[in-house]
């Protein structure tokens, strides 16, 4: 079993969704829920706060990897699956989400509206799901 504060979102990853930062995909990543949203509606602060991100990346996954629990679930797998095949539901299939998963596959991701809400509930559904079965004192 891993502890808070291991490795849980690679700086590789945060770059790569980085590339499309200006509609926060990095932010949302790294579980800046709000900045994500401005990001979004912002295309990254007209692109300034994009490129200044450059930069901050280490910092907001360091923060990360101490905000989320790691374990048998991988939070840029996660990620990776949701920002290539959200639609089709892979990322909620990768967490045991049948039901979920099967309504997204049918569905289209509830018609963008589900994929949506998970950019704002990925991380902390990935970090559940790896303190589950972890005895109420390792938190």
């Amino acid at each position: 079993m891993s502890l808070i504060g291991e490795q849980t979102h690679s700086k590789l990853v945060a770059y790569g969704l980085w590339i499309f930062g200006f509609l926060g995909a990095h932010r949302f990543y790294v579980g800046r829920t709000v900045t994500g949203t401005i990001w979004l509606c912002t295309l990254g602060l007209c692109g300034v706060g994009w490129f200044l991100d450059l930069f901050l990346i280490p910092r907001l996954v360091k923060q990360a990897n101490l905000k989320f629990v790691n374990g048998s679930y991988d939070f840029s797998v996660a990620w990776l699956l949701h920002a290539y095949s959200g639609i089709f539901g892979a990322h909620r299939f990768y967490l045991g989400k049948w039901g979920t998963g099967l309504l997204y596959l049918c569905t289209g991701g509830l018609a963008g509206i589900g994929v949506v809400y998970d950019y704002f509930t990925l991380n902390s559904r990935v970090s559940d799901k790896n303190a589950e079965g972890r005895p109420a004192w390792w938190a």
